[in-house]
């Protein structure tokens, strides 16, 4: 185990531990005599109830041991179930904490004031953690709140299909270092796009062209959602009409031209998924601010500085770092470098 999830375990169980020696403290010799001679039946159980586990007189059944490193692991339902081996490495891990944490009480170092501190820090963040999980279920949203924001927005789903079309204009590999002049780059490219536009085959002109060093065209058309490009990029490239070519870049190192494919929307199915978490997101916040009005939250700005106001939604979206997406849309002459290697 890693030091945190060992911190972790160690919490969990030191706090079982402790209550368990609450429970017992002043149990009779009798009582102690009568645990331990239950505990053949204890193990002959089956199922979650079954005791897999004992240090000392403390017992740990089947169902806690799982349920307990479920909770540090993360409880990820497509982790695959531990094999002997590592199943055996997690009960040594968990035995050795149980019998330190033991050892601390039987120490009081339960009643340290630093252990009392983390315990209490713990506990703090276990409440808020499923407070918060009980305001995540309360902010889902319905399947009607989801589509009538997909009906609101319905542009914002727009996407586009593109064919991008790169012309070097300096090469890096060039041996007398030319340049194609802005002019001599364009004649280039509407070469590949006469014979793009006469029947010629998009998958022998895009290898022609990488052979050549001249360029990239990509042979199968890439998918855009709005918000995926570059302002400019987008702009031009949502105006065009199907079939309809424009140039969006001119620089001294490429001259790229893109073809407008296909213009249609992300159907609601595709999409369900990325509104809910939007509206879910929306309805927690409110939530929360809520919830810090009517408990009365106050912050000495002196110390911890003035409030930071929120930003708008659109503004948020526009300031995120640039996808994946949008720096394929700025990268071609690398992609064509690495094919050439």
């Amino acid at each position: 185990m890693t030091a945190r999830k060992v911190s972790f375990l160690i919490v969990l169980t030191f706090v079982a531990v402790a209550g368990r020696a609450q429970q017992t403290t002043g149990t009779s010799p009798a009582a102690s005599s009568a645990n331990s001679t239950s505990a053949p039946s204890q193990q002959s159980s089956s199922g979650s109830d079954r005791v897999v586990l004992k240090v000392g007189d403390l017992q740990v059944t089947e169902g806690e041991f799982e349920s307990r490193i479920n909770d540090i692991e993360g409880g990820d339902p497509d982790k695959k179930a531990p094999g002997d081996k590592e199943r055996r490495k997690l009960g040594d891990d968990y035995a050795s904490v149980l019998m330190l944490s033991q050892q601390a009480v039987a120490n009081h170092l339960d009643s340290s004031p630093e252990v009392i501190r983390q315990l209490a820090i713990a506990r703090m963040q276990v409440l808020s953690d499923a407070q918060f999980a009980s305001l995540m279920r309360q902010a889902e949203p319905s399947s009607a709140e989801v589509e009538q924001y997909y009906s609101a927005h319905l542009a914002d789903y727009d996407q586009v299909q593109i064919r991008r079309l790169f012309i070097w204009k300096q090469r890096d590999n060039s041996k007398d270092g030319s340049a194609l002049t802005t002019q001599a780059a364009r004649s280039r490219a509407d070469q590949i796009r006469q014979a793009y536009a006469s029947g010629t085959d998009v998958r022998k002109l895009s290898e022609d062209l990488r052979k050549s060093n001249d360029g990239m065209l990509d042979p199968q058309p890439l998918t855009f959602p709005r918000g995926e490009l570059s302002p400019h990029m987008e702009k031009v490239t949502f105006a065009l009409k199907q079939g309809e070519w424009a140039e969006v870049e001119d620089t001294p190192a490429r001259l790229l031209i893109v073809q407008l494919v296909k213009l249609d929307r992300q159907p609601l199915r595709e999409v369900s998924g990325s509104i809910e978490k939007e509206l879910q997101a929306q309805k927690m916040q409110a939530l929360l601010d809520d919830l810090k009005k009517k408990a009365g939250i106050w912050m000495d700005e002196q110390y911890f500085g003035t409030a930071v106001a929120p930003v708008p939604d659109a503004q948020r979206r526009a300031s995120n770092p640039p996808s994946e997406l949008q720096k394929s849309a700025t990268k071609g002459k690398t992609d064509n470098e690495e094919q050439s290697k």
